[in-house]
């Protein structure tokens, strides 16, 4: 039977009127975006003196450890509290030995913004590909990434990463059993204190170009298909967030944001721990490719894609457009 609504009856429900005007709407905004909840990636090169721009990342740059203050410095007088770095070494080899050392360009990142500032949440990637001469996450056994060898190594990365002062570290290989590698690890080490964010749900994705050219890190042969997530799939993704949490996790991540919206939703509905949502590089490089011949309003894409992560339930967003993102939330 169809609903008659009188026209009284009509007149009376108008949720335009909590749309009228630019305060009205900020009162009764559902979704809400600060900058406290987003986390700046950085690449971080060896060598002294060093900023210089990522091609396929306008704005973005490569930075050595002795510029990095000045560039964490920016973004938390913007209200960003978090970073994470991606290190690239001076050299590289089959084990990803840089990755682990305690000298590396990760380390020595960590140690010099410590010093500089106490209360920045520091947050380290730990994965191998940065540092291997084949580009792949972990050892190669006949042609293949061998799983159980890596998680040694990723436990080692993660332990120095924490000597250098990391408040959390991220495993990002997605090698199976890898988040339980490093927790038993780090409290082996006595770094009970120091949290694990498991990129939980990484899946194999095509919007990962720009980072790879940034970071160095493109796989000199095959692909990375055989450990990352199909991208057709995501039940899976409950499972791979499950046993992350299981294994000792503190935060559980998508990776993408974008394209997995449904999957940040679904993990969502089912954790209680914190969620985070990595907007990738290809995500941002598609918008500055846009903004920049004129086919889209940077400032108003950006804050939506951001509002769109945030409601579909990502706690944290990992974002290049971080300082850009924090700047126009301020004059809104």
């Amino acid at each position: 039977m169809r609903l008659q609504v009188s026209r009284e009856t009509n007149l009376l429900l108008r949720p335009r009127r909590l749309r009228r005007t630019a305060a009205v709407r900020a009162l009764v905004r559902e979704t809400r975006l600060d900058p406290s909840q987003f986390i700046f990636p950085l690449f971080v090169r060896a060598g002294r003196g060093i900023r210089e721009p990522i091609p396929g990342m306008p704005g973005q740059w490569r930075v050595s450890p002795d510029r990095l203050a000045g560039e964490v410095e920016d973004a938390r007088s913007l209200g960003i509290g978090a970073i994470l770095l991606f290190g690239l070494p001076e050299e590289k080899d089959a084990a990803g030995s840089g990755a682990y050392a305690d000298d590396g360009v990760i380390q020595e990142a960590v140690r010099a913004l410590r010093a500089a500032d106490p209360d920045l949440v520091i947050i380290t990637d730990v994965c191998l590909c940065e540092y291997t001469s084949h580009g792949h996450c972990g050892v190669i056994r006949d042609g293949q990434v061998d799983n159980d060898a890596t998680l040694d190594l990723l436990a080692k990365t993660a332990v120095s990463q924490a000597a250098a002062g990391a408040d959390l570290v991220g495993p990002s290989a997605m090698m199976d059993g890898q988040v339980g590698a490093v927790r038993r690890a780090l409290d082996a080490a006595g770094f009970l204190e120091v949290a694990v964010m498991g990129y939980s749900a990484k899946y194999a994705s095509a919007f990962y170009g720009p980072f790879r050219e940034a970071a160095g890190s493109t796989p000199k042969f095959g692909d990375r298909r055989g450990h990352q997530m199909d991208p057709a799939n995501a039940r899976e993704a409950e499972r791979e967030i499950d046993l992350d949490i299981a294994e000792g996790a503190d935060i559980v991540m998508v990776k993408p944001a974008l394209p997995y919206l449904d999957v940040v939703q679904r993990v969502r509905s089912r954790v209680t721990v914190p969620l985070a949502a990595y907007n990738v590089s290809g995500e941002y490089a598609m918008v500055k490719a846009a903004a920049e011949r004129g086919w889209c309003d940077e400032r108003a894409t950006v804050l939506e894609i951001l509002t769109g992560i945030a409601r579909a339930g990502a706690d944290l967003i990992i974002t290049y457009h971080a300082k850009e993102a924090s700047q126009w939330l301020a004059s809104r």
